[in-house]
C-alpha cells in the first residue's frame, strides 16, 4: 500500500463517529481500538480498514488458505477466525443451525488503511495502489479536526435469554458430573441471549458500547450483512517480532462502589484460590499449544494472576510467550492455539464435544478472533466475548456470555457472573 497522508490529530483520540460513517460505504471493513490501555505487546492505538481489494473466505482448509493468501502478496490483512473453525481442525461439529453470515475464516486487504501507534497523535493514512485514494485524501482530511464530545443517543433493544435460570443451573450440575467423573477438568459453558428486530443500527451500537465499556480490543467489523460490535477485554495471540505472546482471561469480580472497594475486590481475586486454579489450568494448556510451534525452552510465563481492572469488572489475565522457530510459519502458531483455551476448556477436544452437546445454540464467531496481521507477518487478534453479533439480512441479533466451570465452581455465582460480563449492554436496554 502507498502512504498518501500523515496527520497530527489535535488529540490523542480520532474521531470514531466519522470512521463509523465513513465504514457505511463499503461492504468490508474493520475498526480496531486499543482505548489508550497500558500494554507491551499492542502496537496501534487504532487501526481502521475499509473496502477489500482481494478478500478470502474460506470453510475448509483454512489455516493452509490463509497461509498461501499470505505469501502470494505480503500485504496488510483484517478478519476473524470463526469458532465453527474447531470443525476444520478436529473431528468435530456444530450441531445448532446458524443463524450468522460469517463464514469459518476471512480476511481481506483493504483498499484503504488507517493507523495510529499507542502513545502518538500522528495519523497514517494508506491507499492501494489500484483504486482512487481521492474519496480517502477527502475523508482523512476531515478527521484533522477538533472531536465533538457528545453522548451516543442509543439504548440497546431488550433481549432474551434462550434458556431459563433453572435449565442453566441443570445443565451446569451435568457439567459438574463431567469434571467429577474425570472426562474433563474445566469448561467454559456459554448462554445466549436473543432479539429479532429491522431497525438495529450496528453503527450507533458500536460507539454507545465504546462509550459505555472501551476495552483493549474493541473492535468493529463488517462482513457483507454480517456485523460484530465487541468490546473485548482478552488478546488471544499476538506476535511481534519473532515473540508470541497470549493473554488468557480466567477469574473476574464485579467492581466496587469506592476506590477502597475496589482495591479490597482485586485483592480478593488475586488470591482466590478457585479463580487461580481456573486460571492456571488454561495457562498450562495455553504453554502446550504454543509448545507446538515454539524455539526450543522458549515458553515463558511473563505475569501469573495478573489483576486487570476495566469498567465494570476486574480480570485476572496471565502472560503467555514463546519465540517462534524457524521450522514454523507464522500461521501454524495461530493454527495450533485455535480455538483459545480460555473459551473451551480443559483437555481443550473433550471440553468442545461437551460443549456441543450441551450448549443450546451454535457459538459462530463468539469465542473465535478478529484482528489483522500486517505485511511483515507480525498480527494482533482478540478473543470474540462481550460481542453483539448482528444479521443485517435476517434481522437476527445475538450476545452469548459464558464463564469457567470446574470442580470448585458454584452454580448461582456462576450464573451471575455471565449477568455481569453482559453489564455493560444489560444497563442500557430499553
Amino acid at each position: 500500500m502507498e502512504k498518501i497522508l500523515e496527520f497530527q490529530l489535535p488529540t490523542a483520540k480520532i474521531n470514531l463517529k466519522r470512521l463509523t460513517d465513513f465504514s457505511k460505504d463499503f461492504t468490508y471493513a474493520s475498526i480496531l481500538l486499543s482505548n489508550n490501555y497500558t500494554d507491551a505487546y499492542g502496537k496501534y492505538e487504532c487501526l481502521a480498514a475499509f473496502g477489500a481489494y482481494r478478500i478470502l473466505s474460506a470453510e475448509e482448509s483454512c489455516f493452509a488458505q490463509l497461509k498461501s493468501f499470505y505469501e502470494q502478496r505480503k500485504s496488510w490483512l483484517f478478519g476473524h477466525f470463526a469458532y465453527d473453525l474447531k470443525n476444520d481442525l478436529e473431528q468435530l461439529n456444530s450441531q445448532h443451525d446458524k443463524k450468522h453470515a460469517f463464514n469459518g475464516l476471512c480476511f481481506f486487504e483493504p483498499a484503504y488503511l488507517l493507523l495510529q501507534e499507542r502513545g502518538m497523535n500522528v495519523v497514517k493514512a494508506f491507499v492501494n495502489e489500484e483504486v482512487d485514494p481521492k474519496p480517502f485524501v477527502d475523508f482523512v482530511q476531515s478527521l484533522d479536526s477538533p472531536i465533538e464530545e457528545e453522548k451516543v443517543d442509543f439504548h440497546f433493544p431488550k433481549m432474551q435469554p434462550i434458556m431459563s435460570k433453572a435449565e442453566y443451573l441443570k445443565a451446569f450440575d451435568k457439567l459438574k458430573e463431567e469434571i467429577q467423573f474425570g472426562n474433563i477438568y474445566e469448561v467454559n459453558y456459554c448462554q445466549q441471549f436473543i432479539a429479532k428486530l429491522n431497525d438495529f443500527d450496528p453503527y450507533r451500537a458500536f460507539l454507545k458500547l465504546n462509550e459505555r465499556s472501551p476495552m483493549p480490543f474493541s473492535a468493529f467489523y463488517k462482513n457483507e450483512s454480517a456485523y460484530a460490535v465487541s468490546a473485548s477485554p482478552e488478546r488471544f495471540l499476538c506476535r511481534k517480532g519473532n515473540k508470541l505472546y497470549s493473554q488468557p482471561i480466567k477469574g473476574t469480580a464485579k467492581r466496587g462502589a469506592s476506590e477502597e472497594d475496589d482495591e479490597r475486590i482485586k485483592l480478593n481475586l488475586r488470591n482466590d484460590l478457585k479463580e487461580q486454579t481456573e486460571n492456571v489450568m488454561i495457562v498450562d494448556l495455553v504453554r502446550n499449544d504454543l509448545s507446538r510451534t515454539a524455539a526450543k525452552a522458549s515458553v515463558k510465563v511473563e505475569e501469573l494472576f495478573g489483576v486487570y481492572t476495566f469498567p465494570q469488572v476486574h480480570q485476572l489475565i496471565s502472560t503467555i510467550s514463546s519465540e517462534l522457530s524457524p521450522n514454523f510459519h507464522f500461521v501454524d502458531a495461530i493454527k495450533n492455539s485455535f480455538p483459545m483455551g480460555s473459551m473451551t476448556g480443559a483437555p481443550k477436544i473433550s471440553a468442545m464435544k461437551i460443549i456441543n452437546r450441551d450448549e443450546k445454540s451454535r457459538r459462530e464467531l463468539y469465542s473465535g478472533s478478529i484482528g489483522y496481521i500486517s505485511p511483515n507477518g507480525e498480527f494482533d487478534f482478540n478473543v470474540v466475548i462481550r460481542t453483539l453479533l448482528y444479521n443485517a439480512k435476517s434481522n437476527f441479533l445475538s450476545l452469548t456470555v459464558g464463564g469457567a466451570i470446574t470442580a470448585a465452581a458454584e452454580g448461582e455465582s456462576e450464573y451471575e457472573e455471565c449477568l455481569l460480563k453482559a453489564k455493560a449492554i444489560f444497563d442500557q436496554q430499553n
